[in-house]
């Protein structure tokens, strides 16, 4: 999808984030528990350290969201997020790509917008903490998705 594409990274991996970012899970722990429907990351394992792959399911062929955590599609198309200008042109996958690069230690023009994007996923926890009863990972299965696609760990909720 993208081609010689160089990036710089300027911090330790995992360190240093902006001090209103502070993801709960790390792109390995997210991939590893499901996200995406095991498609997002097919065809740029290369760019990421191997270990992130490691006993994850990914779908080379299509979305398949029973490779999700909470078995459920949670996501919109990438046409979508292109539509809705959701895309930066350095990370053309969107959030989960400039996350995983954020982490690997590279920081861009964009990470304000995305930090700013990330915090208001957090209204989906509310949700969850009003409707669901602690510990219900049934209850709103979607919105927990959701968020596990946005770095928030519901499973505690």
């Amino acid at each position: 999808m993208q081609k010689n594409y160089v990036y710089y990274l300027t911090e330790t991996i995992g360190k240093n984030f902006h001090a209103e970012f502070l993801p709960e899970l790390t792109p390995k722990q997210m991939l590893k528990m499901g996200v995406f429907g095991g498609k997002y990351m097919t065809d740029c394992k290369r760019e990421y350290p191997e270990d992130w792959f490691a006993d994850v399911r990914l779908c080379h062929q299509y979305h398949n969201p029973e490779f999700n955590f909470f078995g459920v599609n949670a996501s919109q198309s990438l046409a979508i997020w292109r539509e809705k200008g959701w895309i930066f042109a350095e990370d053309p996958r969107g959030w989960f790509q400039w996350y995983c690069r954020y982490f690997m230690g590279r920081r861009c023009s964009d990470d304000l917008r995305q930090i700013k994007r990330w915090k208001a996923m957090k209204r989906h926890a509310a949700q969850i903490r009003k409707h669901c009863l602690k510990g219900d990972l049934n209850c709103r299965s979607r919105q927990r998705q959701a968020l596990l696609n946005w770095a928030y760990d519901s499973r505690n909720i």
